[in-house]
């Protein structure tokens, strides 16, 4: 390990970091992130940050004292939460729910349906409506407003520079993802694994953005392809996650890589787009000479790695496409159910070991368009799901965390089910639905809102 610099923190600090995140497993939590588009019922477009009917508006009318506002240059961003969640903004208007840490996923289910109802009258007084999708099917991209952050502009401006689809990613997807604790680093190696082994998986049980303005796009998860073309720097899935020895100092290296985007001194977000974090580990990062990183620093730059699963001082699976409310639950219980319980983890991973690297860098390029129907080792995933669904649906039950009606958390699996037993996934759904409307001349070629009224009205929260 590095020694500690003169000043400010060392690789020791970062690797100790992790390692503080380990927790027993009585203290295991289950926090769920998840983002919904906001679009004007009125006229099919985005909501906007600025106007009468704008995002600053619904953030301000969300009921206190519940909800603290987040303020940067004296405009609303957000809200913190006293549940520890927040709301927040995405570069191009996404709401996000950043959930509280739970200890089931009943009482994720009650947050999300507590979060909906504290929206719905205030969007249909606003005359908004809340699509939980993957990839706008409507909007082109110079259609879509920018929210007033000032790490989304540094952003904006240096995307564009590494992929050809970071903006869209930006301003045009909504993902769903859940969060979950570690005991210990070889707890963490094995959740980890598991993760970065069945990740594509979970991509095509979630797949929910086949439409892309108005036409089909040519994939059934839009988003997923969308960071396929983002920044190889930063996302994808690094062939270390499923190396034996993968370690929290692994995990280090990697991050240390990971070109910066800003550096926050001072209430102020500072362009150093493309600049190497252990510059300023050393205090010799151009234009602040003498300045040394420290933790909130180190903390800011884990939250610009992207990869498909995540280490921060705990473990995010980041690759599905936001769906409706239920398939909100869906998420977390499938992780939940493969991740927490001891037998089920053991299962998990002698079937993740089956599977290298390469594999399943293979698996992720072909699952945005094709889904369950790509194929690891001569096996469609859906074949994969029925086993993979078997073992959390098992795990859920040992768990035997009970509702107040005497039902455990497999019940939240119930919209995997029904994917496999009808083998649609939600975007092939939409895709046969919209097929049926152009039948019906509901997508006629003369520019009208008829088609977005349809879309909007069945895809609507």
């Amino acid at each position: 390990m590095a020694a500690s610099s003169d000043s400010g923190i060392s690789k020791d600090h970062l690797i100790a970091d992790l390692a503080s995140g380990e927790k027993p497993r009585g203290a295991w939590r289950i926090g769920t992130e998840h983002e919904k588009f906001a679009f004007s019922r009125q006229n099919c477009r985005r909501t906007p940050y600025e106007g009468e009917h704008g995002l600053s508006v619904l953030l301000q009318r969300m009921p206190p004292p519940d909800n603290t506002p987040i303020m940067e240059d004296g405009k609303i961003i957000g809200l913190k939460l006293n549940n520890g969640g927040s709301i927040t903004l995405e570069p191009g208007g996404q709401i996000e729910l950043s959930g509280a840490p739970l200890l089931s996923i009943h009482e994720t289910c009650a947050e999300i349906n507590q979060h909906l109802e504290q929206l719905r009258p205030i969007c249909q007084d606003m005359h908004l409506t809340l699509i939980g999708i993957g990839h706008d099917p409507i909007s082109r991209r110079d259609e879509v407003s920018w929210m007033p952050k000032e790490r989304y502009q540094i952003m904006r401006d240096y995307m564009p520079t590494r992929g050809s689809m970071g903006l869209d990613m930006m301003t045009r997807t909504c993902t769903v993802q859940v969060n979950l604790d570690y005991s210990s680093e070889n707890d963490m190696r094995k959740k980890i694994r598991i993760s970065a082994v069945f990740q594509p998986l979970a991509t095509a049980l979630f797949a929910n953005s086949p439409l892309k303005e108005m036409q089909p796009s040519g994939y059934l998860s839009t988003r997923a392809r969308c960071w396929q073309n983002t920044d190889s720097d930063r996302t994808g899935m690094p062939n270390f996650l499923f190396e034996d020895n993968f370690s929290y100092e692994h995990w280090v290296d990697y991050a240390l890589q990971v070109p910066m985007y800003f550096l926050y001194e001072n209430g102020t977000y500072h362009n150093v787009a493309g600049a190497d974090f252990r510059n300023l580990m050393a205090g010799k990062l151009p234009g602040f000479p003498d300045r040394y990183a420290t933790m909130k620093d180190w903390n800011d730059h884990l939250t610009v790695a992207f990869p498909e699963v995540r280490l921060k001082r705990f473990i995010e699976m980041r690759g599905a496409d936001a769906g409706r409310w239920d398939d909100l639950y869906a998420l977390p219980a499938l992780w939940v159910g493969l991740l927490y319980d001891a037998e089920a983890q053991a299962e998990a991973l002698e079937l993740a070991k089956q599977c290298s690297a390469q594999e399943i860098q293979q698996l992720s390029l072909s699952v945005p368009e094709l889904g369950l129907g790509a194929t690891l080792k001569d096996r469609t995933l859906h074949d994969w799901a029925l086993e993979i669904l078997r073992i959390a649906e098992d795990g859920l039950k040992r768990r035997r965390v009970c509702d107040t009606s005497g039902r455990d958390e497999s019940q939240y699996l119930h919209p995997l089910r029904q994917i496999l037993e009808t083998g649609q996934s939600s975007a092939e759904k939409l895709l046969s639905d919209y097929e049926n409307a152009c039948k019906h001349g509901l997508f006629p070629p003369d520019g009208s809102t008829k088609p977005c009224s349809w879309l909007i009205d069945r895809l609507r929260n």
